[in-house]
Order: C-alpha cells, then structure tokens, then sequence
C-alpha cells in the first residue's frame, strides 16, 4: 500500500501541487493500481509466448511496386506538369 506521504514526495518530484483531498484520492487510487499490479504478478504465464496482436489477422495490403515506363508515357506525363528540370517535375522548395 502507498502512503500519503510517498504520493507527496511524487507529487513534489515531478512539481505537482496537490490539495489535502487530491492527496488522498491518489493514495487510494494508486494503492489500487499497485495491489491490481501485484495480483497479475501470481498469474502464472511463463509457458505463454510474447504476442505481438492476438487475432491472427494479415496484412493484406499489396507490395509497392513500380513498373517501368516507356520514353514516351514518360515524356507525355512530363508535359502535363507546369514546370520541369532534367527529366523531373520542379517543384518548389519545401524546407
């Protein structure tokens, strides 16, 4: 169990300023969290292997993959863009 003065010393770590009333709502709720904490330490789950999400759900999203483009499909879309520089779309500066 934690005590009021332990809320207290957190409290003036990280420069909390907590009223008499906020200090004893936290010592019960930090009390609850902690005993919560101590009743998952019993559960036995050394044969459990770590998880990284329990549906089993794939990523069906397709690989990103590019196709080569012809000189003229390439030269045809070049002429679509308002400014252009060395085979490339000039756009302006962003940092």
């Amino acid at each position: 169990m934690i005590t009021k003065k332990q809320v207290s010393h957190v409290a003036k770590l990280a420069r909390l300023g907590l009223t008499k009333s906020e200090k004893e709502k936290f010592t019960e709720e930090l009390s609850d969290i902690l005993d919560f904490v101590n009743k998952l330490n019993e559960v036995k789950a050394d044969k459990i292997k770590p998880t990284a999400q329990a549906t089993g759900l794939e990523n069906i999203m397709r690989e990103d993959k590019g196709r080569a483009k012809s000189k003229q499909e390439t030269d045809k879309l070049l002429e679509l863009a308002p400014e252009t520089e060395k085979g490339y779309v000039k756009v302006k500066a962003i940092l």
